[in-house]
């Protein structure tokens, strides 16, 4: 998982816990898609939700409504741990933060990896997978309200983030690359297997 050191300071509203926070990003390349950005921030401008919006390059054509926060770039990473909900295009690293923060999620998959990704986090029960071009307005509206009210969801991927960063596989697999640069090989081969907890 990535790390950051740049903060960011949300709008006291956003901090306050009166409604759930959503951080919602298509990517760098999924962002570029102003009309899929509009819309969905259209439906969500209608829910009692505030929203970060990572808005990406061409983030002068993305609207915000009143309930929203965004800027072109964000530290995800400092953002996800603080939000409730995590709207995605399911991309590899997302989904992995996501995961290690224990946030549900709610996938609109665009291309590549992020339709193995979606459906993985759906049929896990992790968070629910939408057609990305086909949802409805309420379609989008019941995703966000049936996870966020999902009791047993929200504690299975709150347990499935505690796991995952108990093994600090960050630090962990930098150990294993620096001892594998210095002496060429590895001492233990079972400590270096990654092993796939959801």
């Amino acid at each position: 998982m990535r790390e950051t050191d740049v903060n960011i300071e949300l709008p006291e509203a956003f901090t306050s816990g009166e409604r759930p926070l959503i951080y919602f990003s298509l990517g760098s390349l999924g962002s570029a898609d102003v009309a899929l950005m509009n819309r969905i921030l259209s439906v969500l401008a209608t829910m009692d939700v505030y929203v970060i919006v990572s808005k990406g390059p061409l983030h002068d054509e993305i609207t915000l409504a009143d309930n929203m926060f965004g800027a072109e770039f964000l530290p995800q990473t400092k953002l996800i741990p603080r939000s409730d909900l995590v709207i995605t295009h399911g991309g590899n690293n997302t989904v992995t933060e996501s995961m290690h923060f224990g946030k549900p999620m709610v996938l609109l998959p665009l291309f590549w990896d992020q339709y193995d990704n979606a459906q993985r986090v759906h049929e896990k029960g992790y968070g629910r997978r939408l057609p990305t071009y086909a949802f409805t307005d309420e379609d989008l509206k019941h995703a966000i309200t049936d996870v966020l009210g999902d009791d047993e969801l929200l504690a299975r991927v709150q347990a499935a983030g505690e796991r995952i960063r108990s093994r600090d596989g960050l630090r962990r697999a930098a150990d294993l690359l620096e001892e594998l640069a210095l002496s060429g090989r590895q001492s233990n081969p079972a400590t270096a297997s990654i092993k796939v907890i959801a």
